[in-house]
């Protein structure tokens, strides 16, 4: 088990899914006072051949990952349950509570939106968002948390291409129980 401010973990494409405009994306996590989790992504790619939605106001929004974005899944290691945040360099965002693998799903409600910064540049993009989980009840006192990261990116064809810590067999399903590879304890 690893602590929160660790090192840059690498993303995989699944398999089925290949993208030639991506070199890496990396994703680091850390904590800010006791109960901010901040997600920093950072995708290396030739970024004339992928589609990212221009920055807007930013705000609650379905179906981000139906374009480039970047996802996170935040479980308590003693508990089937799971919340699933998207953050998309529109600077809208999602949140969903499942009570268990893709069962009992509903909007989180997370009292404040993410903080989400893009910065974009030739060879790519930063995408870093700030995640209050003092007011997810589930996750506010969690010692231990269970963590998938995760990016969609679409190419310049508007084919997507999933990328993950780990994948399990079969097609692309970043919810399932074996993507959640980091296990970090909180202080």
């Amino acid at each position: 088990m690893s602590s929160l401010d660790a090192q840059p973990v690498g993303l995989i494409a699944h398999p089925s899914t290949p993208n030639d405009a991506v070199r890496s994306i990396a994703v680091q996590l850390r904590a800010e006072e006791p109960d901010i989790l901040v997600f920093h992504y950072l995708l290396d790619a030739d970024v004339s051949r992928i589609r990212v939605p221009p920055c807007a106001a930013g705000g609650r929004a379905d179906a981000l990952w139906k374009h480039t974005c970047f996802e996170a899944f935040v479980a308590r290691a003693d508990a089937p349950g799971y919340h699933e945040f998207n953050f998309s360099p529109s600077l809208d965002w999602a949140v969903y509570r499942f009570s268990a693998y893709r069962k009992g799903v509903s909007s989180g409600e997370i009292g404040q939106a993410p903080k989400i910064s893009v910065h974009r540049g030739n060879d790519g993009l930063v995408l870093e968002s700030a995640v209050r989980l003092g007011t997810l009840a589930d996750l506010r006192d969690a010692p231990h948390l269970r963590i998938a990261l995760a990016a969609v990116i679409e190419d310049e064809n508007g084919r997507l291409s999933y990328w993950g810590l780990r994948h399990p067999p079969g097609k692309p399903d970043f919810h399932h129980p074996h993507g959640f590879a980091l296990e970090v304890a909180r202080t």
